[in-house]
Order: C-alpha cells, then structure tokens, then sequence
C-alpha cells in the first residue's frame, strides 16, 4: 500500500511510519491495519454505490414496464404519472447516495470524496386531478431527466476515479522510476562518448557493428544459400550437356526407317511407300536374320546377316536415345521442383509472421469478439444471468425485497452485457431476432423464475453465438 499509491502517497506513508514508530515504538501492525481500512473503505463505498444505482435502474425499469401499455394507450394522462415516479427515483437516489456520508470517519482517507454532494433537479409537480400537462411541461420535464442522468454521470465518474484501484503506472511508479533514472544515466554516458562531446566511440562502435552484422549476414546466411543453389542447379546444367535432344532422336528415328525401307524393298524385291510402318518392316527384317542364322558364316560374308545385324543395333541406339530424351525431361522437372523446394523456408516464414499478425490483430479477449476466449466470455455472461436469477428468487422467497430489487438491478446490467455481446454475431447468423426476445423475456419482472431459467437453458443449447468452441467439443 504504500509503494503502490504513488509517490505523495509513499512520502505520506513513510512520515507517518516514522512518526508513531517515535511515538509508539513499533507501527508494523498500524501500517497493517490503516492499509487494510484503506480498503475497506474504499470496497465499501463503491459496494453501497453498485447497490443504490441497480435498486434505482430496476425501479425505473419496473415503472416503465407496468406504464408500458398506459403509454400506448392513454399518453397523455400516463406519461405524467410516469414522469412523476421518476421524481421520487431520483430523490431516493439521491437520498441513498447521500447516506454514502454516514459512513466516513473523521480520519477516513475519503473524505475529500464527498466535497459535491449529488443534487439533483426537482421535477415539476403535476396535479394529477386538474390539468394535464402541456407539451412544452412535458419536454421540459424530459429534459431535466437527461439533466439528472448527466449530473449521476459526472458524479459516479469522479467518485469511482476517487476509489477505483491505482493504475498500472501508479502501481509501478518505482519500477518507472528506476526505468527513468537508468535511462538518464545510459543517455548521459552514451552523450559523453558521442560526436558532440568530441568523442568518436559512438561513430566507431556503428560502424564496427554494421560491418560485423554484414560480415555475418554475407558468411552464415547470403554465401551459404548461394552455394547451395549453385551445387544444385549444376548438377542439372552437367547432366543437360550429355543427355539427347529431340532433334538427334528424330535423326536416328529417319535413319532407321530409309534402312528399314531398303532392305525391305530388296529383300521383298517390291516397292514400299514411303509412310510404311516400321514395325512390319522390322518383322521382315527379323524373319530374314532367322533365315540368314541357319548358316551363319556363310551369309556373314555373301549374305545378308551382316546388314540385318547393323539394322538392329540402330534400332537401339534409337531406343536408347529415346530413353534418354526422357530422362532429360524427367531432370527439368525435377529441377523445377527443386526451385520451389528451395523456396519453401521463406514461404513458411512469411505465412508464419501472417498468422502472428493475424493473432495479434484478432486479440477478441472480450465478449464481442470472434474468438474461443470471446465465446467463453459470452457463455460465462449468460451463467451470470442465470445465477442472478435464482438470487433474486432466493431474496423474495426470504422477503428481502430491497436485496431483491438490487438484484434485479444487476440482473438488468447483466442482460444488457449480454445484449450487447450477442448482437453481432447473431444477426451474422440469422438468429438475432428469436435471442432478442428471449433477453428481453429475461428481463420482464412479471415471468415465472422457473420459465426464465427455462430460457437461459434454451439460449444456451440452441443459439450458435452461445454454443461452447469446436476445439472443446
């Protein structure tokens, strides 16, 4: 409590542990209690607070549910009856809210809260058995009640400011401090080696640095990658220079079909047209290397052996040449593959750092947002409004029935949260109109309990925005 108050608040502190340690000898167990009654205090206050504005909104919301219909009905005899029950809300608002002062000490460390007592302006007084209002009364009356709310506003913002919980930075403030102070001191030595000083440290020490990251960027990162592309497409560029092009196995295919052709046309002693297949005439030339075999040495040197041999061995040179054109393209695509695998690291990386930043633009951490978290909050939503239901039942069974009304009240603001949070995704969905009755169901003060808890199961099974997150089902 007193480093976290910030640094009026230690120096008071720290004066008055001095003070009654003088004066008391030991004020360890002093500081414990004026700590814990600074909480207290405070915990009390905004508790009182929260009770007096929910028994005021259900009220509110009381009264202008029962004049709902009178409203359409009658305007003009209802609405000033309405207006009247309004007055008397705010007077016991502000009666309520001026109670708060009763429950300062002398000492209290609040007391500087209550120098502007909540005042709010009297409503006109209508005399319900004479003449109705007019309507520059009634709008003038309408406008006062927007004063009203404007001055409850003010008010609850500088009250709570006065006992909310010290923020972050006040929390912190000697973390901050020593931040600050070891800031000052590194920008006073980092000054002192600087040009301005007439000091070359910090120009050398740049420089020394960029060469370095350079130097290490070009070793550990540029020179590797190069050199690994360069073995791997080299590899591709040694094989292209041996493997067989189109237009040489097109050669060998025409070299290969004019022997075929001739042989053919000598050995059948007819004449072959030139688009023959040379598949038959491959038949012609093995029936007569079978025939020549039956005496082998003798048509080696007279026959025709030697011809049907050299035939055969184009014929697989043409094979061979075939196989290899497709293995030269086999090796381009592969090369291509290559390429992109090579390109695979970086495009992880960018789709990585796109999915960070994604996660870090969609931080739905509330209950409006898209996320599991934001649907966990509006399901823990909507199990706050049911266990407030079952309060306020519990405080009118007992016959608590200012308990009861505050109660309500929270009820209300509940539903309201919970209002604000579906309503997005469910007209998204298609389903906002059936969720908006069902929360405006909750929220009629005439409904069975029973029914209402009913809904709150029902909302809870059926609608999509409420249905718990697929990774947990």
């Amino acid at each position: 409590m007193v480093f976290e108050r910030g640094p009026r608040a230690f120096i008071d502190g720290t004066i008055q542990l001095i003070r009654e340690y003088v004066a008391e000898g030991s004020s360890l167990q002093q500081l414990s209690h004026s700590a814990s009654t600074y909480i207290h205090e405070r915990i009390s206050i905004l508790t009182s607070l929260r009770c007096s504005l929910a028994t005021f909104l259900a009220q509110a919301y009381v009264a202008v549910d029962q004049s709902g219909k009178e409203l359409v009905n009658d305007p003009e005899n209802s609405l000033p009856s309405l207006l009247v029950a309004i007055n008397s809300l705010f007077s016991q608002l502000e009666t309520s809210i001026g109670n708060l002062h009763a429950m300062r000490q002398v000492d209290s460390s609040i007391d500087a809260s209550y120098s502007f007592p909540l005042l709010f302006e009297k409503l006109p007084e209508v005399n319900q058995e004479g003449s109705q209002w007019t309507d520059c009364e009634i709008k003038d009356t309408i406008n006062l009640v927007y004063l009203n709310l404007s001055k409850l506003d003010s008010y609850l913002s500088f009250i709570v400011a006065k006992h909310r919980k010290p923020r972050k930075v006040t929390q912190y403030w000697i973390r901050y401090m020593c931040g600050a102070v070891g800031l000052s001191v590194c920008s006073i030595w980092l000054l002192q080696h600087s040009s301005l000083m007439g000091s070359p440290d910090i120009d050398n020490w740049v420089r020394e640095a960029r060469n370095s990251t350079v130097s290490f960027f070009n070793d550990h990162v540029e020179q590797p990658l190069l050199s690994i592309r360069d073995e791997l497409f080299e590899t591709f560029r040694r094989r292209h220079r041996g493997v067989m092009e189109l237009e040489e196995v097109q050669l060998t295919s025409n070299s290969l079909h004019r022997m075929l052709l001739a042989f053919s046309e000598q050995t059948k002693g007819q004449k072959f047209p030139e688009n023959a297949s040379d598949q038959e005439m491959l038949e012609i030339v093995m029936a007569r290397y079978e025939k020549e075999l039956t005496h082998p040495i003798q048509n080696l040197l007279s026959g025709e052996l030697a011809r049907a041999l050299l035939i055969q061995v184009q014929k697989l040179k043409l094979d061979i040449e075939t196989a290899m054109l497709e293995l030269n393209q086999i090796l381009r695509a592969n090369e291509i593959n290559f390429a992109i695998l090579a390109a695979l690291p970086a495009f992880f990386l960018s789709l990585l750092l796109l999915m960070l930043v994604r996660a870090w633009l969609k931080q739905d951490t509330r209950a409006e947002g898209r996320g599991r978290i934001a649907r966990l909050q509006r399901r823990l939503l909507l199990v706050e409004v049911e266990k407030k239901i079952m309060q306020y039942q519990t405080y009118i069974e007992q016959g608590l029935e200012s308990d009861a009304q505050c109660m309500f009240g929270l009820l209300l603001y509940s539903l309201d949260r919970l209002y604000l949070a579906v309503e997005r995704h469910a007209k998204a969905s298609g389903e906002w109109q059936c969720l908006k009755q069902d929360i405006i169901d909750l929220g009629k003060p005439g409904l069975q309990t029973a029914y209402k808890l009913t809904v709150t199961s029902r909302m809870e099974r059926m609608y999509d925005s409420l249905l718990p997150s697929l990774k947990r089902q």
